[in-house]
C-alpha cells in the first residue's frame, strides 16, 4: 500500500521527467491535491505556482503511475500571455498542453 505523501512524491518525480523539466525549474510544480480512490490507487493533481492549470496523475498501490495522466486548464487554446514569467520548458509545455486541450465550460 502506498501511502498519500508517498504517492504525491512518486507522481510528482514521474511528471516532472515525463515533461522534461529541468532540476533548477521543479520548484515551481506543487501538489495540489491527493486522494485515495478505493484500495487501488490515489490520484494527484499538480500545478505550476501562479498558473490555474494542472495535471491529474493517478498512482497505484505498486507505486506506478498511470503513463496516461489528464490536463485540466480553464484557459482557451492561445492565451499564453500569463506564461512570459516562467522559465522557458515551463511555458512550452504549459502551452503545448493548453493548445491540446479542451478548456472547462
Amino acid at each position: 500500500m502506498v501511502t498519500t505523501t508517498k504517492a504525491e512524491q512518486l507522481a510528482m518525480t514521474f511528471l516532472v521527467d515525463d515533461l522534461e523539466i529541468p532540476a533548477e525549474d521543479q520548484s515551481f510544480f506543487l501538489i495540489i491535491s491527493a486522494r485515495e480512490t478505493g484500495s487501488s490507487w490515489t490520484v494527484v493533481e499538480i500545478g505550476v505556482a501562479g498558473l490555474p492549470d494542472k495535471w491529474v496523475l493517478q498512482v497505484f498501490d505498486t507505486g506506478q503511475c498511470d503513463p496516461c495522466y489528464t490536463f485540466i486548464s480553464p484557459m482557451p487554446k492561445g492565451e499564453d500571455a500569463d506564461l512570459s514569467e516562467f522559465p522557458d520548458r515551463i511555458a512550452e509545455v504549459v502551452a503545448t498542453e493548453r493548445a491540446n486541450n479542451e478548456p472547462l465550460q
